[in-house]
């Protein structure tokens, strides 16, 4: 049982009775803050009492919920002896534990959805930070901590910002960092045309969609932070991907996923903005050698990637030599950690066994991946919710994710890989729309 401080502004006040709820379930001895209802209050007050709550001991742990998770997040972290880390997906929430050994957890209610909050602080309760590099490096930040200059009163009127301030303060961030303001839309459903439908995937527990470039219209911002902006096709020249990257920029996507070639011109694209650069390895065959996967995950990461999705040697793994492929899978896994990125195992469901999928994804519970996702889109099949399920069962009592990805071509696709344990969707642009899903209405 963990004793928990949470606390949120009017924007969060709802999620934060969900989490509430969520966690005495759990177990949790929780101790609620305030505030205590919808109207309007400013969020720096409460943060503030969570956490004290923290540094006084009063608390092991604690939330705070406004609109976004970052002004909370700096109220708290100028109180001594917290450690506080916005999440806004469980890699994050898990990062922040096992690099940081954050106490004070900050969520933004109005990027997440409930079913995706409850796993944050699930992986933020339960992760610890144990690697000594860390530990060692969590030491420097309290040392910082308490060396730190006393605030002055013009600087700690800061905290007299109101959400809305904040927000015209973002937009116009946004609009200096890119984008062109220029709405342009194309014919056929996509998550321009129907946000509504990739909402409800959000709330059903989605944190992570896949569009093509040929996404059409105006991507709600709030929709468009759960989305991988994609292009990997062979023939992909340097004016397709420049675009993709505009189209980025201009939504503010979530990341945006190219093969080795194009990472660094992504990077330099995407500076100043929020939106992450993804690159694969190995990628489609995964026949390439552990010693030249490293070295691509390297080189990635060096040239900007924040997020590496590696193949397996399906080959190897098929003919049982399970070292080589816990080998494989260690060489990107490692490169990914030494650099801070996340790493993704592409095990290709459509050619394995349920055998071989469990295997697979043993050893990538071994080799400390942070997600398994089904398939390349190259093979001959996608993902299933048998697969997402089985996959899920063996990966996610060690904190690790699952995207299902191919194949997935309605809402009723969608939502059965998220019900079977799915917790990113890859899809082509339209992302899995058809006709019942764009007569799904969704009150937010």
């Amino acid at each position: 049982m963990t004793k928990i401080a949470i606390g949120a502004d009017h924007g969060g006040y709802e999620l934060k009775q969900s989490l509430v709820a969520h966690l005495k379930q759990q177990g949790h001895q929780v101790q609620d803050m305030g505030t205590d209802s919808t109207d309007a209050v400013d969020y720096p007050k409460f943060a503030r009492k969570v956490a004290e709550a923290v540094a006084s001991g009063q608390a092991q742990r604690g939330v705070m919920i406004d609109g976004a998770g970052i002004g909370s997040s700096m109220v708290a972290n100028k109180v001594p002896g917290v450690r506080a880390a916005m999440a806004y997906d469980l890699s994050s929430a898990r990062n922040g534990r096992e690099h940081n050994d954050a106490n004070l957890l900050t969520l933004g209610a109005g990027l997440i959805g409930g079913n995706l909050a409850a796993q944050i602080v699930d992986i933020f309760l339960t992760t610890e930070c144990t690697e000594p590099r860390h530990q060692r490096r969590v030491a420097m930040i309290t040392d910082a901590a308490s060396a730190a200059p006393a605030v002055s009163s013009d600087a700690a009127g800061m905290n007299d910002l109101s959400e809305e301030d904040l927000q015209r303060i973002v937009a116009r961030l946004q609009g200096l960092v890119g984008g062109t303001g220029t709405d342009v839309y194309h014919a056929g459903p996509c998550v321009g045309s129907c946000p509504d439908t990739a909402r409800h995937f959000i709330e059903l527990g989605a944190r992570r969609l896949t569009s093509g470039p040929d996404s059409p219209g105006r991507i709600p911002e709030d929709v468009a932070r759960y989305i991988d902006h994609t292009i990997l096709k062979p023939d992909a020249t340097q004016d397709m991907v420049a675009k993709v990257v505009s189209e980025a920029r201009e939504h503010s996507f979530r990341s945006v996923c190219v093969n080795p070639c194009w990472v660094k011109f992504v990077a330099d694209g995407l500076r100043g903005t929020p939106v992450l650069t993804c690159s694969v390895v190995g990628f489609p065959l995964g026949a390439s050698t552990p010693e030249i996967k490293a070295m691509e995950a390297r080189k990635a990461i060096r040239d900007g990637a924040k997020e590496i999705d590696m193949v397996i040697n399906v080959g190897r793994l098929k003919g049982g030599d399970d070292d080589y492929v816990l080998k494989d899978i260690l060489a990107v896994t490692e490169a990914c950690r030494d650099g801070s990125a996340v790493s993704k195992v592409i095990i290709e469901t459509a050619l394995l066994t349920d055998d071989e999928k469990v295997r697979v994804c043993e050893l990538s519970r071994r080799a400390r991946a942070n997600f398994v996702k089904t398939s390349t889109g190259f093979a001959s099949g996608g993902a299933t919710a048998e697969d997402i399920a089985l996959m899920a069962s063996v990966v996610r009592p060690a904190g690790m994710e699952v995207k299902a990805s191919g194949g997935i071509r309605s809402f009723t696709d969608a939502k059965r890989m998220i019900d079977a344990g799915a917790t990113r969707i890859g899809a082509s642009a339209s992302i899995a729309i058809v006709q019942e899903a764009q007569q799904t209405t969704i009150s937010r």
